[in-house]
């Protein structure tokens, strides 16, 4: 099996790469690989059986094609401000032209035209006022909310446009390894889930987008070949639950409301993410049986909560190279304390060093949207440095939203984002392993579903404009 392009991955930046050299002609004959299963396969039991049954053999939320994005809450946002570090390599006007182009191809697949937190009203300066008074930073970033089942719809029309378009897309396969040559990748290697089935597939060139979900498997490949790499920040957190009265001004001012603070004592970075009005929280399963929270929102189901993350940035010096494990521990150690689910416990329980009781939060104002996470003690779990970071946060957000340090305002956890490891390139997106890319937030550049959409566009330019060389 031959082929110019073959991109391992089929989430926003691995077919974003492919959809751009289609729009612009390509005569590339392309293969997409993907462990999971098509848009119109992903089913998750849990709206029936009520909790997380573990699927085998991958959870369905952060696999199949479109990647986590398609169970997210589809949340476009539309500053290169906010998505990670791409700008730092290609340039901000390059990141942000990307960007606009990358949102006018949604809005093409069906996007909701509207946008919310671009106007500058007297809520959004008084937010701003309180949260410099607190000592935190309003981000600036209008935000196009898809939701999250027309973020299903949306992906499932570039799926059907990139087979239409002649786009091979291998479902329900692992990618095991790369084929190198002298310096030189040629291929892939893959195989059933169950291991059998291997085989090779050759390719001029090939892509690794395989988003936070294989992170972890890119680190270890880019070990065994040498591709050029370094250890970058590892994001651990929680995800906060709170009434939508006590978020009701952020929410209509902003819809997500970015803030970003470096709290005392030890001044690492602290910032809110994935802000869902009315929406719920989640569970997505890894391969190695982590359960991590997440969050949701829909376009019309709502619940009369808000949850959004809060994560605190780590950054490790010599010698220490694995941070990407190092957040596994963390999480694997409250998936111990919670019996493989997750933990959930009330803010002013932990001010106080208590664990939380599930009678307690059945008498509560804040009842929890993940029905079946485990009441009890996270701070049993989570390091000192990080959660001492995120206690001052939050008390320094209710300068700004009132009442979000409430004592029943609830704190999921494990919250970790594997995107840790940076794969060293040039702003051509040229690794020191020739005919081998690495894109999306696998890669470490991008944090996100435009960012790692933009950068995959911006890949597929590159790559035609080469094709056109030749």
């Amino acid at each position: 099996m031959a082929y110019d392009l073959v991109i391992v991955g089929a989430g926003p930046a691995g077919i974003f790469t492919a959809l751009e050299l289609i729009r612009r002609g390509s005569k590339k004959k392309m293969l997409i690989i993907e462990k999971g299963q098509p848009i119109g396969r992903r089913r998750c039991p849990k709206g029936t059986t009520g909790r997380c049954v573990n699927c085998r053999p991958y959870c369905h939320i952060t696999t199949g094609f479109a990647g986590a994005g398609a169970f997210s809450d589809g949340k476009l946002s539309l500053s290169h401000e906010v998505g990670g570090q791409l700008p730092e390599l290609i340039g901000e006007e390059l990141a942000q032209q990307l960007i606009d182009y990358t949102d006018r191809i949604y809005l093409e697949f069906g996007a909701d035209t509207a946008v919310v937190g671009q106007v500058e009203d007297e809520r959004v300066k008084r937010i701003r006022r309180d949260a410099i008074r607190a000592g935190l930073r309003l981000v600036d970033c209008p935000i196009r909310h898809m939701g999250t089942e027309r973020a299903q719809q949306i992906y499932g029309a570039i799926q059907a446009f990139l087979l239409e378009n002649g786009v091979e897309i291998l479902f329900g396969v692992n990618c095991v390894d790369l084929i190198l040559t002298n310096s030189h990748c040629v291929g892939v290697i893959v195989e059933q889930p169950d291991g059998s089935g291997r085989r090779e597939i050759r390719a001029r060139d090939t892509i690794a987008a395989t988003g936070r979900r294989g992170a972890d498997w890119l680190e270890k490949i880019c070990q065994e070949h040498g591709i050029a790499h370094q250890p970058g920040t590892v994001d651990i957190g929680v995800r906060v639950e709170v009434r939508n009265e006590v978020m009701e001004e952020v929410n209509l001012a902003l819809y997500e409301g970015k803030f970003v603070g470096y709290p005392a004592p030890f001044r690492d970075k602290v910032r809110t993410f994935c802000q869902n009005p009315g929406g719920f929280v989640s569970q997505e399963n890894y391969d190695n049986d982590l359960a991590v929270v997440n969050g949701h929102s829909y376009k019309d189901m709502k619940s009369p909560n808000t949850n959004l993350s809060i994560l605190s940035s780590h950054n490790f010096t010599t010698p220490f190279n694995q941070p990407i494990a190092y957040a596994q521990k963390v999480g694997e150690l409250t998936n111990m304390l919670a019996n493989g689910h997750i933990l959930v416990q009330r803010f002013g329980d932990i001010l106080v060093g208590k664990r939380t009781w599930e009678r307690e939060l059945q008498r509560a104002n804040v009842k929890p949207t993940l029905k079946d996470a485990v009441a009890g003690d996270i701070t049993a779990a989570m390091p000192f440095r990080a959660m001492t970071n995120i206690i001052a946060f939050i008390q320094a957000m209710d300068l700004v939203v009132p009442g979000f340090a409430s004592p029943e305002t609830l704190l999921y956890s494990p919250e970790l984002k594997f995107y840790s490891n940076r794969v060293k390139m040039n702003g051509h997106l040229h690794t020191n392993i020739t005919g081998f890319y690495s894109l999306g937030d696998s890669s470490g550049w991008t944090r996100g579903l435009m960012m790692a959409s933009a950068m995959g566009v911006r890949m597929g330019q590159l790559l035609y404009t080469e094709e056109n060389k030749a």
